[in-house]
């Protein structure tokens, strides 16, 4: 992470465009901010846009905005991404998952640094930093004819792996006592800590949701907690003792729940791959996670 920083410090001051590459979880929001704000646009805006959660019928609406009547529901003028990003930031989240067949709308915006609004005659200027962030191997994908060479060449001027979790197992008790005082806070449980048992269980397990498990894992021992030491099994649960889809219950949807959980942690995160394996497209995949409350 020392190298991520460092990293982080020289691009800042600059323009260029970064690609953040890095497991699910493992802070490239976190990361695509700290370089806004240390950069000349600081003061402006700052737009995450998450490319993998945009229906393909919507993509150009959301990003390029749109005229009154360019389409049945287009009942006013609307400004895209692009526009309301216009002076600051625009972070591109999820930038594996964008279609093919939409690659050449978003790489001729990169290029002339113009946006023309559905039903529009004339182009806009917009003046941006770029910022696009992956879980997945994007030069595979170029080699597999997934992701346009020339497009992956224009995001990826300076690119930052982030390291998963488990490869930094120094950070977890730091990030864990970070999570910790958030949520004692919260839950007006000041006397709250981790006992030296619950910080070695930590530092053992692989964490495949990386910091965002962790975090919730924090917040789930804060709440359930009845003494003022956390208690290990708070925090992680005994994958043995984990319910297998119909064995224990019938009801359909803790077993939908649990089988997208066992997806995503096989996959690591991969929203592609796990929809896929799943039989389900990509925006039923999001919407089933967020009900669900899944990572």
């Amino acid at each position: 992470m020392q190298q991520v920083y460092s990293t982080v410090d020289k691009v800042a001051a600059t323009d260029a465009n970064v690609l953040l590459i890095g497991e699910n979880g493992t802070g490239k929001e976190i990361i695509a901010r700290e370089i806004h704000n240390k950069s000349k646009r600081k003061n402006h805006i700052f737009i995450n846009v998450d490319l993998g959660a945009i229906q393909e019928n919507l993509f150009e609406s959301e990003l390029f905005g749109h005229c009154k009547g360019a389409f049945t529901d287009a009942k006013s003028d609307r400004e895209g991404r692009f526009e309301l990003a216009s002076g600051g930031t625009l972070f591109l989240d999820e930038i594996g998952n964008l279609p093919l067949n939409l690659q050449p709308k978003l790489l001729s915006v990169l290029q002339n640094r113009t946006v023309r609004r559905l039903g529009a005659n004339n182009d806009i200027p917009v003046d941006i930093r770029l910022i696009s962030a992956t879980n997945q191997p994007l030069f595979d994908k170029v080699e597999e004819n997934q992701f346009r060479e020339d497009l992956l060449y224009r995001i990826n001027t300076i690119r930052i792996d982030i390291p998963p979790l488990r490869e930094r197992p120094e950070d977890i008790p730091k990030l864990a006592k970070f999570f910790l005082d958030q949520y004692k806070n919260k839950y007006h449980k000041p006397s709250l800590h981790f006992n030296n048992d619950s910080l070695e269980r930590l530092k053992k397990y692989n964490w495949p949701g990386n910091i965002r498990e962790l975090q919730h894992a924090v917040e789930k021992a804060v709440i359930l907690s009845e003494k003022n030491s956390i208690e290990s099994e708070l925090l992680i649960a005994d994958k043995k003792t984990t319910k297998k889809p119909g064995t224990e219950t019938f009801n359909l949807e803790e077993n939908e729940k649990t089988i997208i959980q066992e997806a995503l942690d096989k996959y690591r995160g991969n929203i592609s791959l796990t929809a896929e394996k799943l039989g389900i497209n990509r925006s039923t995949l999001y919407a089933k996670m967020k009900k669900y409350d899944l990572q």
